[in-house]
């Protein structure tokens, strides 16, 4: 019996020690995901974003020159660099998990795996939804552009013909100034 006794101590402290290594490699893939982040940048260069590994936007900036652009198509561009940053996530955790638990980790293959559901591949990147117009109408003394042409011009009504001076009846002392009789 003290044999068995001996290999079920033995066992369990091999249990216990597997735990611990385990709950070890585990933080340690915690803490190496936790700080990191991610950023995507436009191909024009007027919007960055960050997002931390949850997926959360930490920092956006919009470039000044981002100002000539219309605002539904600088708000696109943000929910696109936003996606394509997320989709990179699941290749965050494996990287973390090949340096930290291994890339048998059943755990850690799961994690991964409910990346990959939450962030998928975004959309392939649309034609642009805003073209740009075909000419810009500037209303400035110094524009040069030809103006479309003046409607026709009518002449100008001829002038009414002058009315005929009014008479003024003449004031009777007996109307009490009120501009004549009442009863006539």
């Amino acid at each position: 019996m003290p044999d068995s006794i001996d290999a079920s101590d033995a066992m369990i402290d091999n249990w216990t020690k597997r735990l611990e290594e385990n709950a070890a490699r585990y933080q340690a893939l915690a803490d190496r995901v936790q700080g990191q982040t991610v950023t995507e940048r436009s191909k024009d260069g007027t919007v960055q974003v960050t997002i931390d590994s949850r997926g959360l936007l930490k920092n956006l900036v919009i470039a000044e020159t981002a100002a000539g652009k219309r605002m539904a198509e600088v708000s696109a561009q943000v929910m696109q660099l936003v996606q394509r940053a997320q989709a990179r996530i699941p290749e965050l955790l494996q990287q973390a998990m090949a340096e930290t638990t291994g890339t048998g980790d059943q755990a850690a293959a799961e994690i991964v795996r409910e990346a990959q559901s939450t962030f998928p591949e975004p959309p392939p990147e649309p034609e642009p939804a805003f073209p740009e117009p075909d000419r810009v109408r500037r209303f400035l003394p110094e524009d040069t552009e030809e103006q479309p042409p003046a409607p026709p011009r009518t002449p100008p009504p001829p002038p009414a013909p002058p009315q005929p001076p009014r008479r003024r009846r003449p004031i009777d002392d007996d109307d009490d100034d009120f501009g004549g009789p009442i009863l006539s």
